[in-house]
């Protein structure tokens, strides 16, 4: 018998995308390097120490990558060139979105994504790296917990899920709070329904095994 949560997860076999360095357009507008003609640099730290860094130099409508990879005992540097696609908001402006360059099945994917993952040698999207984010390995009570704690923080407590709902921050309107108390409860309901049902599934096999 699975333990309490157990199944395949959806994700599995699949690498995350929280394990490779990522550009993030809107982190890349931030710092003004989308605009033509400025330039940055991003770096991967991992235990204090630098792992990766990625040179970047905006053009019309172009984003220019230069950056370092492993090749045998060297390494070998990498020039790549994203096109950028700006949609325009409702209130105004226009949100740029990187153009995907990967060729998965020979044809350009050309999906409009705010991320590129570096997984191997290029900055590509996580579908032409077959990428699965952590949460899709999560099995529903997980999601069920993640989403109550997420929840709770929103409202400025805790993420103990044992623990009263936190009060009603100064600022918040009651309808919006009332609607996040309705929605972790539904959370947390499910999670302890699921405890118990295994729990009672549990003493029924060990009552077996004791005939």
């Amino acid at each position: 018998m699975g333990g309490f949560g157990s199944g395949r997860p959806s994700g599995s076999g699949r690498n995350r995308v929280e394990a490779f360095p990522a550009i993030d357009v809107n982190e890349v507008q931030k710092a003004h390097w989308l605009r033509e003609g400025c330039s940055g640099s991003l770096q991967w730290p991992r235990a204090g120490n630098k792992v990766a860094s990625i040179n970047l130099c905006a053009e019309a409508d172009q984003l220019h990558l230069s950056y370092l990879v492993p090749k045998g005992g060297d390494s070998a540097r990498v020039m790549q060139t994203i096109s950028i696609v700006r949609l325009p908001c409702h209130f105004g402006g226009a949100r740029p979105y990187f153009l995907c360059p990967g060729r998965p099945d020979g044809l350009p994917c050309r999906r409009r994504v705010t991320k590129l993952y570096q997984y191997g040698r290029y900055f590509l999207c996580r579908h032409c790296h077959r990428l699965a984010y952590a949460s899709q390995s999560e099995s529903t009570w997980d999601r069920a917990i993640r989403r109550a704690r997420k929840l709770r923080r929103r409202v400025g407590g805790g993420p103990s899920v044992v623990e009263l709902f936190p009060p009603k921050p100064p600022r918040m309107w009651w309808e919006t709070y009332e609607r996040l108390c309705k929605k972790a409860s539904e959370a947390e309901r499910f999670v302890a329904e699921g405890i118990e049902s295994f729990a009672q599934r549990l003493r029924g096999s060990l009552s077996k095994d004791e005939l």
